[in-house]
């Protein structure tokens, strides 16, 4: 396989993957809560060729990676009507919630797989072993990777990530509408403070500085339950 595709799909199939995964969690969390919208319009399902974003989900990222920048993304998001919501302030939060605790918990499963992986070829790296099961270890590297840094980059409270859900439900209900109105700003928000700025500006890195350290931790200790599954620690 060509190198630079073999390092193409190891870093989209995990991608699409975990955010298709993300989306069907909140839809999931919002059936559990009594909104069943998403069922009703068939997105409960894992099935990528409904959630994915040719833009979000595929253009976007290989521009990120090829520029080394932070890689993310989006799916189609999953329909959530806060009307059907029984307690909608609160029921938004956990429904916002489910999409990034889902990320933590296939960063999880990830790391157990590639332990195994690593334990069935023994005396090789983790993230390395010969044809198919180098070509599976890397995905799940990449798996756990991505999982960590969607959970964490989500949690962020900038519109419309899931942690300006949670923010908003939090705040007291003056201050609540008030930061609502940043919505409408939507996507152009976050490529001016993620991408643009950082790309004009020296040493500007708000990713770096909020949860660039919380991500390497984490990742590290997933990476050592990988290690020790793996006899390798």
């Amino acid at each position: 396989m060509n190198d630079t595709l073999f390092q193409a799909l190891a870093l989209i199939l995990p991608l699409v993957f975990a955010i298709v995964f993300h989306e069907v969690a909140h839809g999931r969390m919002a059936r559990y809560l009594g909104d069943p919208t998403a069922q009703e319009m068939g997105r409960l399902t894992l099935n990528p060729l409904l959630h994915v974003d040719p833009i979000g989900t595929v253009v976007l990222p290989g521009m990120l990676a090829m520029a080394h920048l932070p890689v993310f993304g989006w799916a189609k998001p999953v329909p959530v009507n806060a009307r059907r919501l029984p307690r909608p302030r609160r029921d938004m939060m956990l429904v916002a919630a489910a999409g990034p605790a889902s990320n933590l918990v296939l960063a999880l499963v990830g790391a157990v797989l590639l332990g195994l992986v690593a334990r069935t070829f023994a005396g090789a790296p983790v993230d390395q072993g010969p044809g198919m099961a180098g070509f599976v270890a890397l995905n799940l590297v990449n798996f756990v990777m991505i999982n960590v840094f969607l959970a964490l980059f989500n949690l962020l409270p900038i519109p419309p990530f899931d942690g300006s859900h949670i923010a908003e439900g939090l705040l007291p209900l003056p201050l609540a509408r008030q930061y609502r109105k940043l919505r409408r700003l939507g996507f152009a928000l976050v490529l001016v403070l993620l991408i643009v700025l950082p790309t004009l500006v020296k040493g500007f890195d708000p990713i770096g500085a909020t949860i660039g350290g919380p991500v390497d931790w984490l990742t590290g200790h997933y990476f050592t339950l990988a290690q020790r599954i793996a006899g390798q620690s």
